[in-house]
């Protein structure tokens, strides 16, 4: 790392130098957000590792290498990459849209002096991303609803941070102008919602 360089760039495509969301951060975190929610993380928090039948965090995201498991099934969600939305598209092309860059330091609570100075790049709040999501539901699916978790999942990062330095300002994401299938799923995530808050969230 240079000195004095950025501590922590933002994910850029190749080729267009576009800011873009990976499909993999979101998924990562979803999956770990409903591990905790539904007391699925083993000791020291680490991830379900499972691999049972009636689990739906292995139905879902897929289970993880383990000689015990006895789900061997594929992941259902399959979780595409954010890019700008068109309209913010337009103004990155303009020059409309530059990456922020936040400072950040460490306070000497002594001698009450600012130390190790770091600057990180961020995306400026209210820029819109364009993604989509494949839940892929088979018959042996039927009794899990998977649809109503991962909308339970997408709910629970609203109410946390994507990325790193969600503690201090960065990552807060919402969703907006949510389709299902092609139409409007305002009454199923409203639902979803619903569920979330009589779980005590």
């Amino acid at each position: 790392m240079e000195i004095g360089g950025l501590d922590q760039p933002v994910i850029k495509h190749p080729l267009t130098g576009e800011p873009y969301i990976p499909g993999s951060s979101i998924k990562g975190k979803m999956r770990s957000l409903l591990e905790s929610h539904l007391g699925k993380t083993e000791g020291k928090e680490k991830p379900c590792g499972c691999g049972k039948k009636d689990c739906k965090i292995c139905r879902m995201f897929g289970p993880h290498s383990s000689d015990t498991r006895e789900y061997e099934g594929p992941s259902r969600l399959l979780v595409r990459d954010g890019y700008l939305s068109e309209s913010w598209k337009g103004k990155f092309a303009n020059g409309e849209l530059p990456m922020e860059i936040k400072y950040e330091n460490s306070i000497n609570r002594i001698s009450g002096t600012a130390e190790n100075p770091r600057p990180l790049e961020r995306v400026p709040a209210g820029v819109s991303f364009d993604f989509n999501m494949s839940l892929r539901v088979f018959d042996a699916d039927a009794d899990m609803d998977l649809e109503q978790l991962l909308l339970q999942g997408m709910l629970l990062m609203e109410a946390d941070a994507l990325g790193g330095c969600g503690s201090r300002g960065c990552g807060q994401i919402a969703f907006r102008e949510l389709k299902i299938n092609g139409r409007p799923g305002d009454e199923k995530w409203q639902a979803a919602h619903n569920a979330l808050l009589s779980q005590g969230v």
